[in-house]
């Protein structure tokens, strides 16, 4: 049996590291505003509430930029545009469904900095990104296996 990588085009290469490297960019950010924002819950700390946001925004956003770019050039690449397998499907599916997902995360942790007075957050702003950044880790991680074993 002959390993898919050593059958691959050369030039497919860059494509599938732009993707792979924009995608785990993607959870790492994740993972970091995640114990940044539960932490941030407990003790309600302003800065692990701006590391947080600030780990979406300037993180994490970007990184599924590169990632959404990257699977799509990936897929024409190998011309599996219109391809009908379930673990293409499943990316792209937690992918448009986490971008709203991801900017409903940003955009509860940025009301909730704002909403912030003095050195301390109130609030369900922070709680609400975290479980929201938690769900996207867990789905990702999904997505992940899914990519990497081709189950169907």
């Amino acid at each position: 049996m002959t390993d898919l990588a050593t059958i691959r085009p050369d030039e497919w290469n860059i494509a599938l590291f732009v993707h792979v490297l924009g995608a785990f960019a993607l959870v790492g950010a994740l993972v970091v505003a995640g114990s940044y924002l539960f932490l941030a819950r407990r003790g309600g700390s302003i800065e692990l509430v701006r590391a947080g946001y600030r780990s979406l925004w300037m993180a994490a956003l970007p990184a599924y930029v590169i990632a959404r770019v990257g699977a799509q050039w990936i897929a024409s690449e190998e011309g599996l545009d219109d391809s009908d397998a379930a673990w293409i499907g499943l990316g792209y599916i937690s992918t448009d469904a986490g971008l709203l997902l991801l900017l409903g995360a940003t955009l509860a942790a940025g009301l909730a900095l704002r909403r912030a007075d003095g050195p301390t957050v109130s609030g369900r702003g922070v709680a609400i990104a975290a479980w929201i950044v938690a769900l996207l880790v867990v789905v990702y991680a999904v997505v992940i296996w899914a990519m990497a074993t081709k189950p169907v």
